[in-house]
């Protein structure tokens, strides 16, 4: 797969959990922070892989479209910024909804820049085949990329590379806690749930005035 289809394609992914969440009811708590769980993890990929490799090489390539390529890590850290507020709000507070429309604004913004401007622009300075060269690097890294917004780490080589590695592994042991505490949480929940309470026997009278239940 070459670079423009792959990021594409993770352009349309993260449309499509933007859309779930639009369409989730206001009262959908649970599925709001399982979808934003999502979007965290692979705009966090999607952003870290453009970052170490497509956009180095673009800008390595076509020294005319840094200028576009500096505005992208821009849009990058605004979103990665959000999505490091996102990360850890509750679904209950306040403003999660109009924090998720904030980024769902901007990335959608950043998407159409590139879909429709630097797409284009990066598949006239490169041949099909070296696309597909970039197309493979980017795989590659999507192996080995955090999977959690770290705005504060560089987003540029060679300190993004390092960075990089580093986050992805203490990423590794978030991902691996908060899914023990998400289960241990739910497990709580159901072992205090209160058992129905069954209905009780309404009395009748005999012929002989006795109590007689049903």
């Amino acid at each position: 797969m070459d670079a423009i289809t792959l990021l594409k394609a993770d352009h349309k992914t993260v449309e499509q959990l933007f859309r779930k969440f639009e369409k989730s009811g206001d009262h959908a708590l649970a599925h709001k922070r399982k979808l934003v769980d999502e979007v965290v993890r692979e705009l966090s990929v999607h952003a870290a892989i453009e970052e170490q490799v497509f956009y180095p090489a673009v800008r390595a390539r076509a020294e005319e479209l840094s200028p576009d390529v500096l505005r992208a890590l821009e849009e990058h850290h605004v979103v990665k910024w959000l999505l490091s507020e996102l990360d850890t709000m509750p679904p209950e507070a306040e403003r999660f909804d109009a924090k998720m429309h904030v980024l769902m604004e901007n990335v959608r913004a950043h998407v159409t820049e590139e879909e429709q401007y630097l797409f284009p622009e990066v598949k006239k300075v490169f041949k099909p085949q070296e696309l597909r060269q970039v197309g493979e690097a980017l795989e590659l890294a999507k192996r080995a990329a955090p999977t959690h917004p770290h705005p504060a780490a560089p987003d540029t080589p060679p300190g993004n590379l390092l960075a990089g590695a580093v986050s992805a592994v203490m990423d590794m042991g978030r991902d691996a806690l908060r899914t023990a505490r998400r289960k241990a949480e739910t497990q709580v929940r159901k072992a205090t749930r209160r058992p129905a309470r069954k209905p009780e026997p309404t009395m009748t009278m005999d012929s002989a005035g006795e109590s007689l239940p049903h």
